[in-house]
């Protein structure tokens, strides 16, 4: 690795911390974490000590965060899995690469590169088994798989990222002549709006995702549940909660409804 490519990589990491810092500025996410975990915290019907909240901090770890249990379709949460770590792996090994192997006077051992191939390959099984067959506007709206919005920049550059990553590592290794600096350069372009477009993507959920889990997890342990329902529709507390007469006496699980057919509205 070059000094310019340390460099460039430096860059991206500080553009990383930067984007990040100001997203949560922007969009006054962290205020609403806090405002909203004081907030449980004073209408709690049941105190949470430290070692419950050391308890709920490790099952988020462990289900919410390496385990992605919030999804609840097993095709989701896989294509989700393998992109995440697949992404982890990929940048973890870039950066060792980078900043511990600098210059050719420190040859770079020769698992790591494997590892970021690794890496980006199960970025890209993962980012284009979710881009063409499980998100949700091309799934079940009909939308075609090529249509581009905002919300799509993140997992755009990033799938692109890793694709003209693996394409120049391939072609410099077998001598690809100019291909090679039109790839490197496309890799280069597309790292570069994956990190210096955190303000405008989903880069950032990464981060707040936990917290939110978190939050999730200490409310109900607490009894509020974010002011949502606990107990069946049985109980005379929970009926009162219902304006509707309809649902006054209708029991809390009344079927599959949407689940019942997988949604293809063509």
């Amino acid at each position: 690795m070059s000094i310019g490519k340390r460099q460039l990589d430096v860059l991206h990491q500080s553009v990383v911390a930067a984007g990040t810092l100001f997203d949560v500025w922007h969009k006054k996410s962290a205020k609403y974490f806090f405002a909203n975990m004081r907030n449980s915290k004073s209408k709690a019907e049941k105190p949470v000590g430290g070692g419950k909240k050391v308890s709920i901090a490790v099952q988020t770890a462990v289900v919410d965060v390496m385990a992605s249990g919030e999804f609840c379709n097993p095709r989701r949460r896989l294509a989700h899995l393998l992109t995440m770590y697949g992404f982890t792996l990929y940048a973890a090994m870039a950066a060792i690469m980078v900043f511990a192997y600098p210059t050719p006077d420190t040859p770079t051992p020769g698992i790591l590169p494997v590892l970021w191939y690794v890496g980006a390959l199960m970025v890209c099984v993962g980012g284009y088994w979710f881009w063409f067959f499980i998100r949700v506007d091309v799934a079940a709206e009909g939308n075609s798989p090529f249509r581009l919005v905002r919300a799509d920049l993140f997992i755009v550059s990033m799938v692109l990222s890793t694709t003209f990553g693996i394409i120049w590592g391939i072609l410099q290794a077998t001598g690809g002549g100019i291909w090679t600096t039109v790839f490197l350069a496309l890799f280069l372009i597309a790292t570069t709006v994956l990190f210096a477009s955190i303000p405008w993507s989903k880069f950032p959920h990464m981060f707040f995702k936990p917290a939110a889990a978190f939050e999730k997890r200490i409310s109900k342990a607490n009894g509020t549940a974010s002011n949502l329902p606990t107990q069946t529709r049985d109980d005379p507390d929970q009926q009162k909660r219902h304006s509707m007469e309809l649902l006054l006496d209708a029991p809390m699980k009344m079927g599959l409804g949407i689940k019942r057919d997988q949604p293809r509205h063509y």
